[in-house]
């Protein structure tokens, strides 16, 4: 039996390479014969880098800035024999790059991300995926354009500071000392976040409090997206205020789009666009997917969604496990997913849960395994 193991990563606890083999170890203790493919995906977030490059790619390391200031090592990706560059925005601005006692979007700064793609272009890359997933930063992508010399200028003509609160302060935008190679440049954006950037389901609102945004930061930071958003319009004439997906990673989405060359695709259909996980579904008698927590959400474009649908078209069932299932997944059923197993095994906190998750991942495989080919024999 062939079973292809495609998880993502469970948010906070494991990357997706260390919850496939987990699950590996489950099945082979159920059937210690069968043919087991680890493929460790993400959509757009944490890990795509991986990813993409875990098959056929390679990465580069570069010293660039975090989202509070500081020196912070982070890499890009070099895929297609290095005609393509992937950049994940975690590397630099990265939620997991903050203590929680440092999280503060009025501060934070995606700079570190702009100068990743600089350096990038500084290699001959001219054709990148940004995957924007897992920021710490709500500052519009300021940051990004400011490391690519777009200047945002106060109203006595002078260069406003980085971060989410430093928004309100832009009166204009000077782009003619823009990196001139951008223009040679293309960018796909890996991004399953539709949102707005601007009202009740934008940027602020919606991840602000994830990033550490008090109501009373969050009505700041909204603020500044709107001057921002009225200078970006002014600037290119494109209206991001309520552009889908402009919101993704604290409003990165609506500089993207309006500043590069650039279009944005489901996450997921990207990493497996260039993983190879299509060549190893064939002759797959069996896909086991998952993510952290299972809901609603995910059947928006997460990660077991876009399995379940690239599955479904050659017949083969899916099993997904997660760490916890909400309400809402009726549609997985629908995609293509045969059932949703939670991990948890007993009565045990968060914490617990999260530090044993290869353990409990190892032991639900086992048993989902043991009842799949059980009934496939009865």
């Amino acid at each position: 039996m062939k079973i292809v193991i495609a998880p993502d990563s469970f948010k906070g606890s494991i990357r997706a390479a260390d919850a496939a083999a987990a699950i590996g170890r489950g099945v082979k203790r159920a059937l210690p014969g069968a043919e087991t493919i680890l493929v460790p995906m993400a959509d757009g977030g944490e890990g795509t880098l991986d990813s993409l490059t875990r098959f056929s790619g390679a990465k580069a390391k570069v010293r660039v800035t975090d989202p509070l200031g500081r020196p912070v090592d982070a890499e890009y990706g070099l895929i297609h024999g290095g005609s393509t560059c992937v950049v994940e925005l975690a590397s630099a601005s990265g939620l997991e790059l903050v203590t929680a006692e440092e999280r503060d979007p009025l501060r934070t700064t995606t700079y570190g991300t702009g100068e990743i793609i600089r350096r990038a272009l500084d290699a001959g890359c001219r054709q990148f995926i940004m995957a924007i997933g897992g920021s710490a930063t709500n500052d519009g992508g300021a940051g990004i354009m400011q490391a690519l010399g777009l200047r945002l200028l106060d109203e006595a003509g002078q260069p406003v500071g980085r971060g989410g609160l430093e928004l309100q302060r832009v009166a204009g935008i000077d782009m003619g000392g823009m990196d001139a190679r951008l223009a040679e440049s293309t960018f796909v954006i890996a991004s399953d976040v539709q949102n707005p950037l601007l009202g009740p389901n934008g940027a602020s609102h919606v991840y602000g409090p994830q990033k550490g945004a008090t109501p009373e930061m969050v009505a700041m930071l909204e603020q500044g997206m709107r001057v921002w958003a009225d200078r970006i319009q002014e600037a290119t004439g494109l209206r991001v205020h309520d552009l889908p997906g402009a919101g993704a990673a604290g409003g990165v989405g609506a500089a993207l789009l309006a500043f590069f060359k650039a279009g944005m695709r489901r996450g997921i259909d990207i990493v497996i666009e260039h993983s190879g996980f299509k060549g190893h579904l064939e002759g797959a008698d069996l896909v086991i997917t998952g993510e952290g927590r299972m809901d609603a959400q995910t059947a928006s474009g997460k990660t077991p969604m876009g399995i379940a649908q690239e599955a479904r078209q050659r017949g083969i069932p899916v099993i997904a496990l997660a760490g916890s299932v909400g309400p809402g997944i009726g549609p997985l059923y629908e995609a293509g997913i045969l059932s949703v197993h939670s991990i948890v095994n007993g009565p045990m906190a968060l914490e617990e849960a999260m530090a044993r998750a290869g353990e409990l991942l190892e032991l639900s495989a086992e048993q989902v395994i043991r009842t799949f080919t059980g009934s496939r024999h009865g």
